[in-house]
């Protein structure tokens, strides 16, 4: 359990580095020495680990065994010649959003080891390119014996797509897939992985990104990709929209937080007149229909939530599903509070909130942060409502069975 623990805090870190390239069609290449990108994914997997040890998610002796290796691995790399990466080119900066090693140790973590005693013969052991597809060979065999294992799939998966190998990581992500549709993370990968294919993120790769963002709205990787495929089709606006959602779970003065504003900045250059105009009238629409009303956590219920649980405020389309047309997040700290949903919160440029008859309106406190509702929740609903109603109540007074 410690090995594996190890590998999946390895495994975040590199998926906090992995945000995708956000030009898919203004492809470039260029050269980025591997010296500089493995300070880079040093740096944020450190932060990582430090935070997750913060917050009591990593024991201290988990914590020193993984930055060990992550520094020896990195060490090890920077030793080698500087290699050829393919990234897509913004203007100002070249997006860089590969690794190799760390994910595929991990699947070989995972594969190949049993015990904490196993990890430190690999600490001591220098690994081959020969030695990294054995593991991941290893763990593509382990797992014909075991075709339920959810998180084997998805480490198979991820470690075929960092080898391009995208045929076998398209088939190992629909093995996950047929066993669970409900993580945003794996839909944000898959969607990338298919993207990476074509060039192109509409068709499915879009429809597994507006699945994700329906399970998370705040899903940052989801939001990153979102916005690129508004851009691609000069849906300056909705580009902007997602991109500043993802905006706000950056610290300020974080690189990727940096690298969000100019590209906000150049696609709502983009917008220029059309966005003047549109404004105007987008306005008032958008007033018109918006849903207002207040939530509330009700007294008895107080002693069940921590002021840092997320809220979630979901608007659903009456006998449409459980797919939400609309979704803000809060905290429990910031209730009682008033609240406005309009198309501006919409998830699926398709589907904006307006296009409704009517909706159902929820409040949930999710005490695990998942969009997803899960047993012990809290919850609180009002409707069916029309867009534009106002004055709704909206008290959190349940408990999810």
């Amino acid at each position: 359990m410690t090995t594996f623990l190890i590998a999946a805090a390895l495994l975040l870190a590199v998926s906090l580095a992995l945000l995708s390239r956000p030009w898919w069609r203004r492809a470039g290449t260029g050269r980025s020495s591997r010296r500089d990108l493995n300070t880079t994914i040093y740096r944020d997997q450190l932060l990582e680990l430090d935070g997750d040890r913060a917050s009591g998610q990593l024991a201290d002796a988990d914590y020193q065994t993984a930055r060990a290796e992550i520094q020896r691995r990195l060490l090890e790399d920077a030793a080698q010649d500087d290699a050829q990466l393919v990234a897509t080119a913004h203007p100002k900066r070249t997006l860089v959003a590969l690794l190799v090693a760390l994910p595929l140790l991990g699947a070989g973590l995972y594969a190949w080891l049993g015990s904490p005693a196993a990890l430190d013969q690999m600490q001591r052991r220098d690994f081959s390119q020969q030695d990294v597809e054995n593991m991941v060979a290893g763990l593509a065999a382990k797992l014909e014996n075991e075709p339920d294992n959810l998180q084997g799939w998805a480490m198979l998966a991820r470690s075929y797509k960092t080898m391009r190998r995208t045929a076998e990581a398209e088939r190992a992500y629909e093995k996950a897939f047929a066993l669970v549709e409900q993580d945003p993370q794996l839909l944000a990968d898959y969607a990338d992985l298919l993207a990476s294919k074509t060039g192109d993120l509409a068709g499915r790769p879009e429809q597994l990104i507006a699945k994700a963002l329906a399970l998370d709205p705040d899903h940052l990787q989801s939001l990153w990709l979102a916005g690129t495929a508004a851009f691609n089709r000069a849906d300056y606006a909705k580009a902007v929209q997602h991109w500043q959602r993802a905006q706000r779970q950056l610290p300020p003065e974080s690189e990727d937080a940096r690298m969000l504003a100019s590209i906000v900045e150049e696609a709502t250059q983009k917008m220029g007149t059309r966005k003047a105009g549109s404004a105007t009238a987008a306005a008032p629409a958008a007033t018109a229909t918006a849903i207002r009303g207040r939530v509330e956590l009700a007294a008895a219920r107080k002693a069940q939530a921590a002021p840092s649980d997320t809220v979630f405020i979901i608007a659903r389309e009456t006998g449409g599903g459980p797919m939400p047309l609309a979704a803000k997040r809060a905290r429990v700290a910031d209730l009682p509070m008033d609240f406005a949903l309009d198309d501006g919160d919409a998830l699926m440029p398709a589907r904006p909130l307006s296009s409704a008859k009517s909706v159902q309106i929820e409040a949930r406190v999710s005490k695990s942060g998942d969009a997803k509702s899960m047993p012990g929740d809290l919850t609180g609903s009002a409707g069916p409502v029309k867009p534009g109603a106002k004055g709704l109540r909206l008290v959190i007074d349940k408990v999810v069975p």
